[in-house]
């Protein structure tokens, strides 16, 4: 084997180290953070309890929103420190904050045994959980695609996007199999605690990982030569191209990714579960379905952004998100009866997340100079994600229960996509040749 061959060898392997212990933390932090989105119809009786059944409802997803609200502020706050003192750092504190954090609402009591106390300490721990993820998703998705190198970034750093359906999916079936082994009372009483405690032993293989990771080579270039930002959101703001950039990523790439991903993993779900009132149990399964299906889909659409450009792919996702999103939860509301319509049509579903997110973690670095990359992709990746996606399963459900319709909330997504869509077109640079360095 020749000298270039074993230095790609082991570039290659190390790139492998770092891509696997980056994503099992975000991985972790995405377990974490959407179990309380998957638990919301139970937290609803335990800790907001109501004669009204829609309004404890309203209340459990209000406080999951405000774990997404409180994202950008920890945005802030992480990504200069990431941008000052290095992206490792952060990876370190924010993992740690998300998993003391989870741990803590396993342990919490209910309403039922120390009354207002009982939701005041869970919007607490909600806070420091979102606080963390706004540090951690979309720091993430610099730091591993700094490592990535130039050729088929869009592919290699597509993995890290797994991450939230796996999140999803490991959340979805451990609940599962919770109340397929344990009594509706069982569940209730101890139960939902279970997924919080099985946090601590993956916070500390998380922790472990991480503590073996290196600082991205292009931080440290920048570091030698003492180039890095002093104050990194000043720089940003005061920058038109930046500003512009960001606002791009807050308002197409990221806002139409999280409005996807929660009408598709989130709200679906909820949706399933309330308005066309199937079976938890069988809600679950197709989830599960949905999920597997959305995985080599998001593979596939890293890869094509690497052939045609990032901007194609992403403008693809947001115009067919806009089309389909409404006639599909009609299509779900009115054959409620056909469990393989309603698989299939989680699956399409699926595949149009795909397309806005498979190319979503090398654009988050590539829009922005390496001075101030961090801070700059983590503020309005995580704005959009808590502000546009977080309250989207909340804003929706009110909008349904205004017009008393189980699907004129839906129109809220589908004008925000379009909008997205349009401006994509017309503004959106196609970066996949970027060089990273600069």
């Amino acid at each position: 084997m020749t000298a270039k061959a074993l230095a790609i060898q082991a570039s290659s392997h190390s790139y492998r180290k770092v891509a696997i212990a980056a994503c099992f933390g975000t991985f972790l932090e995405w377990y974490d953070f959407l179990t309380f989105a998957t638990l919301a119809v139970v937290f609803a009786p335990l800790f907001f309890p109501s004669s009204d059944p829609s309004t404890g409802l309203l209340a459990s997803l209000a406080t999951f929103g405000v774990g997404m609200v409180v994202r950008p502020i920890g945005a802030a706050i992480f990504g200069s420190i990431g941008d000052r003192i290095g992206r490792r750092p952060v990876f370190m504190i924010t993992i740690t904050l998300m998993g003391i954090a989870t741990v803590c609402v396993g342990f919490l009591p209910t309403y039922a045994q120390v009354g207002i106390w009982a939701p005041i300490l869970l919007v607490s721990l909600r806070l420091l959980q979102g606080l963390s993820a706004g540090g951690e998703i979309g720091g993430s998705a610099v730091y591993l695609t700094e490592h990535a190198g130039s050729a088929n970034r869009g592919f290699k750093t597509s993995f890290l996007q797994l991450m939230g359906p796996l999140g999803i999916l490991v959340s979805t079936l451990q609940i599962a199999m919770l109340q397929s082994y344990l009594t509706h009372e069982q569940f209730l009483a101890w139960g939902w605690r279970v997924p919080f405690w099985v946090s601590l032993l993956l916070l500390l293989l998380a922790f472990k990982a991480r503590m073996s990771l290196e600082e991205t080579p292009i931080y440290l270039q920048l570091s030698k030569a003492d180039a890095q930002s002093k104050s990194p959101l000043r720089d940003n703001l005061k920058d038109p191209d930046t500003r512009k950039r960001m606002f791009l990523l807050f308002f197409c790439i990221s806002a139409g990714g999280a409005i996807l991903f929660f009408c598709v993993q989130v709200y679906t779900s909820i949706f399933l579960k309330t308005s066309v009132q199937l079976a938890p149990q069988l809600v679950d399964q197709l989830s599960v379905y949905a999920t597997l299906a959305l995985l080599p889909f998001t593979v596939l659409a890293g890869w094509l952004s690497d052939k045609v450009g990032r901007k194609p792919v992403v403008v693809s996702g947001l115009i067919l998100g806009a089309t389909f999103i409404l006639p599909a939860f009609h299509l779900l509301q009115n054959n409620r009866d056909s469990t393989t319509l309603i698989t299939l049509t989680l699956i399409g579903l699926s595949a149009i997340l795909a397309l806005v997110v498979g190319p979503q973690t090398a654009l988050l670095a590539e829009l922005f100079p390496a001075k101030t990359r961090n801070s700059a992709a983590t503020l309005p990746h995580n704005l959009a994600a808590g502000w546009i996606g977080g309250l989207l399963p909340l804003i929706v459900t009110w909008l349904n229960q205004q017009w008393a319709s189980d699907i004129a909330g839906l129109w809220y997504p589908t004008i925000f996509l379009a909008s997205g869509a349009l401006v994509a077109m017309l503004y959106l640079p196609e970066t996949k040749q970027i060089n990273l360095n600069h």
